[in-house]
């Protein structure tokens, strides 16, 4: 018998035929993988393009040569239904961005879902205490958001959309960036120290800033005697002594002439020396103290709880979630309404207090405290007043220039206030406006689709009963018609 007819040979070529068949399905299955991971195309058909980036942030990813580093500390397995909607909406979206930087060499976008309390240690050395947060890190750079930074708010708990793609394409923009925004505290006037971690310090002040990725610095101007370049934001939190007439005028000329930004926390009984600034930008700062005997208009330890807030980007949040603001003892701040027409500006009183309170001017005196009509204000008094020239004053342009925040206290930002969640929403919504944060970012929110399945309890009964039984039934019947039909 020849070789080629032989039993064995025929075994070898079957196994032959067998072993090239493998090599050809998996050399396809590869190819195949290669091209899909490669050269994949991806549609979305959803009305609002919902399932994928807009093309801003696509721009902005392009270009990003930086990696960036997602720590996410919420779950979908949260006893929190709107935790888990939170972590079905983020999720999604970041698989986005990591499928958008895949094949970026040097700025890619890592995402890693982490449980503080299960993986404690990790979360330590990330400087991560609380869940249900989102963490981007950025070599040393850090930038924390929170929930209610994800979402446009309707009422006071309804959720009308989803912004998370605007919210976090700013923050990698930011924690990207190799310069940090700069804020110097005033120091040389008995102001509060950003380092004292007393309950009238303002450490944890400092913390929440730099975990946004803030630099911290003092400012001596009587040593100084200039502004330094580098000033993104100046803030001067509850001074004890007057301001010098040098020292002024460097701050006028800042906001001017650098189209600063400057907060002001003037806390009453105090003289700031600081009346031609106020006067240049429109705002008025009486010497008073607010007070008010209405017991609705104060918390549990008597101190103003302030709930009137007029519309803008400082405020809305707090507008959206019902949170109040507690001070202690404060001052009148207002706008003033005889101010040019044409100088500039656009200034606006964002929060004030109930219409029983009064400010009193006649504090230092140990009379009883009571409102004296012509000689105290009444009303809803101003506590914070904001202003920013839109344009040089007579001219028609537009040209953007520096920002002044006015608060009649420094008391919400001391480390035993600040703890009230919307003493700190307030004075970092604050900063973020006084430093452009986030307002360079045009996308648009994502709506929240909702949809209602209406039964009855017949009606989930069948339902019930369909899948667990017709479904199952219909599958073995199939498998016993075919076995039948191959038997004869």
């Amino acid at each position: 018998m020849r070789f080629a007819d032989s039993f064995r040979t025929a075994r070898w070529v079957r196994l032959i035929n067998l072993l090239l068949q493998a090599v050809l399905f998996l050399s396809l299955f590869a190819g195949l993988n290669y091209i899909a991971l490669n050269h994949s195309w991806r549609f979305d058909l959803t009305q609002s393009r919902r399932q994928s980036l807009s093309a801003e942030t696509r721009a902005y990813l392009d270009r990003l040569d930086t990696p960036v580093r997602i720590v996410v500390t919420f779950t979908d397995d949260s006893d929190s239904v709107e935790i888990a909607q939170a972590y079905r909406d983020l999720s999604g979206l970041l698989r986005e961005y990591t499928y958008a930087t895949r094949a970026s060499p040097k700025g890619r976008i890592e995402v890693e879902y982490l449980d503080v309390y299960q993986h404690r240690k990790e979360a330590e050395t990330l400087g991560i205490e609380l869940p249900n947060i989102v963490v981007l890190l950025c070599g040393d750079r850090r930038r924390v958001v929170r929930i209610d930074e994800l979402y446009t708010i309707k009422g006071k708990t309804t959720r009308e959309a989803f912004k998370g793609e605007s919210t976090l394409t700013a923050a990698i923009l930011d924690v990207s960036s190799p310069d940090k925004k700069k804020i110097y505290f005033l120091q040389g006037h008995g102001e509060l120290n950003p380092d004292d971690v007393s309950p009238r310090g303002l450490s944890l002040l400092s913390d929440e800033l730099r975990q946004r990725n803030f630099a911290l610095a003092g400012l001596d101007l009587a040593q100084t005697r200039k502004i330094p370049d580098d000033a993104a934001l100046i803030i001067a939190a509850g001074q004890q002594g007057r301001v010098q007439p040098f020292e002024e005028e460097l701050l006028r000329n800042y906001l001017q002439t650098r189209a600063g930004r400057l907060v002001l926390m003037l806390d009453p009984m105090r003289q700031h020396g600081l009346d031609n600034l106020l006067f240049d930008w429109g705002v008025i700062v009486y010497d008073n103290v607010i007070l008010d005997s209405n017991p609705e208009e104060q918390n549990e330890s008597n101190n103003l709880r302030l709930r009137r807030f007029l519309p803008h980007p400082i405020t809305q949040n707090l507008i959206n979630n019902g949170l109040p603001v507690i001070v202690g003892l404060s001052r009148v701040v207002s706008d003033d309404l005889g101010r040019a027409a044409d100088d500039g500006l656009m200034v606006k009183k964002l929060i004030a207090t109930g219409d029983t309170a009064w400010g009193e001017t006649s504090y230092r005196l140990k009379i009883p405290q009571v409102f004296t009509p012509g000689q105290d204000l009444r009303g809803q008094l101003g506590v914070l007043v904001v202003t920013e020239r839109v344009k040089p004053a007579a001219l028609p342009l537009s040209v953007p220039g520096g920002r002044l925040a006015v608060f009649g206290t420094a008391d919400l930002v001391t480390n035993d206030r600040v703890i009230n969640v919307g003493n700190l929403n307030l004075f970092l919504a604050t900063v973020n406006w006084a430093v452009d944060r986030d307002t360079h970012v045009n996308i648009p929110v994502r709506p929240i689709e909702r949809f209602q399945l209406s039964l009855s309890a017949e009606e989930l009964g069948r339902l019930r009963l369909g899948l667990l039984l017709l479904v199952p039934g219909a599958v073995g019947l199939l498998g016993l018609l075919v076995y039948w039909t191959r038997r004869s």
